[in-house]
């Protein structure tokens, strides 16, 4: 695949539009904080979410084959499916954190544009609903990876504060350094780490419809010592439940993300609003957090009107933290453990039969895979159905459940566990849906609806 820097090199085109791209967020923002007051803490925090393969995304690449972006997610996923996995270790040290880290294969979906400080730095963070911490790179910085957005400065920055030891919010630390500052250290399996202080500062956040929203007192990461691979984004937003979470710091219980379709990179409608203004509508369904990732109770598939054979008990999670159904916005693929992946794979092969060639992919048996495009020859292919707890339904259409690996073969985007592992809900199976988290109530809403009519 071709890196980013390669991409740079060889596109001037492609750099142009990163620059402008950076420029008019910077302009945006800094007009409005000419005529909008500080909020602190405001009721509701709503901003854009962009997709890695948009237009909108400094990852765009316009000459990427669809070969190319298949095995990217494929690849992405594996790796992400392996550090939530290393999560339910008991070994895994409680200072490491889920995410596969942000090496350029690795799980970038999702990003976040927003600027930091006075004056306003425009940042771009990788969403994560397994991380807690907010963190970006700072300047002057020891040992960091490249990114294309500005380095923020906190030295530079009249509204930075360091946060002190005796926050609440500073981990427990017998060695906090002589000058009473707190810092903060985040290893990722991957070998990407951060180790910076925490600090407070003034956030701004793009909102759909082109405004800016402001919070103030952030805590967040800002790391000097970060070793990575991106070269495009500057950290990693979490959603995760944890008091360090923008969740939490907004003494908020709810937060929903709309995501629309992956496939249309002029798709701009995929946002995420956190606070009272949260989309909590549509089918909801018990919500459980463990290792810091957000859970859900699977009690069955069926494709069609046809209920799968399959034993509820093979999506619990055990006592020694195998099992379970994560739902994650870092994974591509969905996952299945085999009990459940099986009969899928069977009935699907019985639907399709001999009306389209089965292909076998070289050194990925796994993967079910027939010649053809799936837009064309799947018109009418019935939809598959998860069932959760309460009666809550995620339901998968063709676009959802196949993907292209060529122009004239398509693979299903469902890929096997052991069957002790996990089972994943990916970021493709929950498009076309806003998904909500009300952590007061412990329950996740799905609502099918196209994002557009979500818009203020």
């Amino acid at each position: 695949m071709e890196d980013v820097s390669a991409l740079i090199h060889c596109e001037p085109s492609l750099l142009l539009v990163i620059i402008v791209f950076l420029l008019s967020s910077f302009s945006a923002i800094t007009t409005t904080t000419t005529t909008a007051t500080t909020v602190v803490k405001p009721p509701r925090v709503s901003m854009k979410l962009i997709h890695r393969d948009s237009v909108l995304s400094l990852y765009y690449n316009r000459t990427a084959t669809i070969s190319e972006r298949f095995w990217r997610d494929v690849n992405s996923s594996t790796a992400r499916y392996a550090y939530l996995k290393a999560r339910t270790n008991t070994t895994f040290s409680t200072s490491d954190d889920v995410r596969g880290g942000l090496s350029e294969d690795r799980s970038v979906m999702l990003l976040v544009n927003f600027s930091i400080g006075q004056p306003p730095v425009p940042q771009l963070a990788v969403m994560d609903s397994a991380s807690d911490l907010l963190w970006i790179q700072c300047s002057p910085c020891k040992t960091c990876f490249k990114q294309l957005s500005p380095m923020f400065d906190p030295s530079k920055s009249s509204t930075y504060r360091n946060l002190p030891c005796n926050s609440p919010y500073c981990p427990m630390d017998p060695n906090c350094d002589s000058a009473r500052i707190c810092e903060y250290h985040r290893e990722y399996v991957d070998t990407t780490s951060t180790h910076g202080t925490l600090g407070m500062e003034e956030l701004r956040f793009v909102t759909s419809d082109g405004g800016t929203t402001s919070v103030s007192d952030v805590i967040f990461g800002c790391g000097f010592e970060n070793h990575g691979i991106t070269e495009v984004a500057s950290g990693i937003l979490g959603l995760s439940p944890q008091k360090e979470s923008l969740i939490s710091q907004m003494d908020s219980s709810k937060f929903s993300y709309c995501i629309g379709s992956l496939d249309d990179p002029h798709y701009e409608y995929n946002h995420l609003i956190i606070g009272d203004g949260a989309k909590i509508e549509g089918y909801s369904t018990p919500l459980q957090v463990f290792d810091n990732s957000y859970h859900l109770t699977l009690e069955g598939i069926s494709v069609g009107d046809k209920q799968l054979d399959i034993d509820p008990k093979m999506f619990r999670r055990r006592a020694s933290g195998d099992g379970g159904v994560f739902i994650d916005s870092g994974s591509a693929v969905t996952f299945l453990t085999r009990a459940g992946y099986d009969p899928l794979r069977e009935e699907v092969r019985i639907l399709i039969g001999t009306v389209l060639q089965m292909v076998i992919v070289q050194d990925h048996p796994d993967l079910l895979c027939y010649m053809g495009e799936a837009s064309r020859y799947l018109k009418g292919f019935p939809v598959v159905t998860f069932h959760f707890a309460g009666g809550a339904d995620l339901v998968l259409d063709a676009d959802a459940m196949f993907h292209q690996l060529e122009e004239d073969l398509f693979c299903m985007f469902v890929r096997p566990t052991t069957f002790k592992d996990s089972t994943i809900i990916g970021i493709r199976a929950q498009q076309y849906y806003n998904i909500a988290y009300d952590l007061d109530e412990m329950n996740l809403y799905f609502q099918r609806i196209d994002c557009e009519l979500l818009e203020d």
